[in-house]
């Protein structure tokens, strides 16, 4: 088992990112953390664990590039990446290296989550969550939490690694690629825990987070209008005037709205894809 860890400047979460890997039940986990040069404490607070991981600290171009220089380095037959603000669940590790050894066709497994805030307290569940149906993944959304999500290095190297290209998406076209070569399974198990706050990449993405997606879901859905972007679209409006009663009201209208228009489509393809 291999986990990688992207760093730059988050010096005031990675603590409890490395605590919650290197405490993990399972015996033998290979830890890296690739960062990016960081100008913060980073540095500091990791070389107290020196002995217990892999750290590089090298100019890169970006989190999907230093994820990618930490994969092609694993030796670990299952890998995953634990972004420097998100921690994971007691025994996830464990729980999902059980679930390969039972399935040997599984290539990618994912589990359920929390948002935690920027204190490390948890929130709410991640309620996107779903069992895997890859109609879905094309067409209506990203349902599975990053951080919760498990894979077979063998399967990236035969789908190809994370696609430099993406600031936002890289792990959503992983996941859609993968299942288009192996088997993926859903454990109502909590894995992980993904923090959100105001500086988060998710939160400042605004406009171009949503082209990005929106070419995304072309790609893969073949439809130039797909029918979940409305739903990311409705969402980022109401991030913008959350308290717009009008607003809100329309936002409830129009997710209303896509969401039958989802489901009549769904019955149609019969959920393959």
């Amino acid at each position: 088992m291999t986990i990688v860890t992207p760093s730059y400047n988050q010096g005031r979460f990675i603590r409890d990112t490395i605590e919650s890997v290197l405490s993990q039940n399972y015996p033998g986990i290979e830890y890296m953390i690739i960062d990016g040069m960081s100008s913060d404490d980073t540095l500091d607070i990791v070389r107290e664990y020196e002995d217990r991981l892999t750290f590089i600290c090298e100019k890169d171009q970006g989190q999907t590039d230093a994820i990618n220089k930490g994969f092609r380095m694993a030796k670990g037959e299952i890998i995953a990446w634990l972004n420097s603000d998100d921690v994971y669940e007691p025994d996830c590790i464990q729980r999902a290296v059980l679930e390969f050894q039972k399935h040997p066709d599984l290539g990618l497994v994912y589990g359920d989550g929390y948002i935690i805030d920027e204190k490390g307290k948890k929130v709410k569940r991640f309620e996107a969550v779903q069992e895997f149906c890859r109609w879905d993944l094309i067409h209506v959304q990203d349902y599975i939490l990053q951080p919760a999500a498990f894979f077979r290095k063998s399967c990236l190297e035969e789908a190809g690694y994370l696609d430099t290209s993406l600031h936002w998406c890289m792990d959503w076209d992983l996941w859609i690629r993968l299942s288009k070569i192996t088997q993926v399974k859903y454990i109502p198990k909590y894995f992980a825990c993904a923090r959100e706050y105001s500086g988060t990449k998710t939160n400042t993405g605004g406009r171009k987070r949503l082209m990005e997606i929106k070419k995304l879901m072309r790609k893969y859905s073949g439809r130039r209008r797909p029918l979940g972007y409305g739903l990311y679209w409705a969402g980022e409006v109401l991030k913008r005037y959350p308290q717009n009663r009008v607003v809100r009201l329309f936002v409830r209208m129009i997710h209303g709205y896509l969401l039958r228009k989802i489901r009549r489509k769904r019955k149609r393809c019969n959920g393959r894809q």
